[in-house]
């Protein structure tokens, strides 16, 4: 960009450095969301909480699931960046 628009863009810097500084939240969230070594972690100890009696089996049966849906999205998302291409 040219100097002029860097000038009249100027008063917006602030909502764009937060702009970048949310984008970057969100990504390392979503990127501990995934991360299949917290996901089978959190199975395992689903599976304690189970055999705890501390959930049902219909419970656990609904966040293993959620949970699994996760570990196939993470690996998906694994595979993907492998390969070269990009989410």
């Amino acid at each position: 960009m040219g100097l002029i628009s860097e000038l009249l863009l100027l008063p917006f810097a602030p909502v764009r450095g937060s702009g970048w500084v949310i984008g970057q939240v969100v990504r390392e969230a979503e990127r501990i969301y995934y991360d299949p070594g917290a996901v089978r972690a959190e199975l395992a100890r689903l599976e304690e909480l189970l055999e705890a009696g501390e959930i049902t089996e219909e419970e656990f049966d609904r966040l293993e699931d959620e949970l699994l849906d996760r570990l196939e999205i993470a690996t998906r998302t694994s595979a993907a960046t492998d390969d070269g291409t990009t989410r």
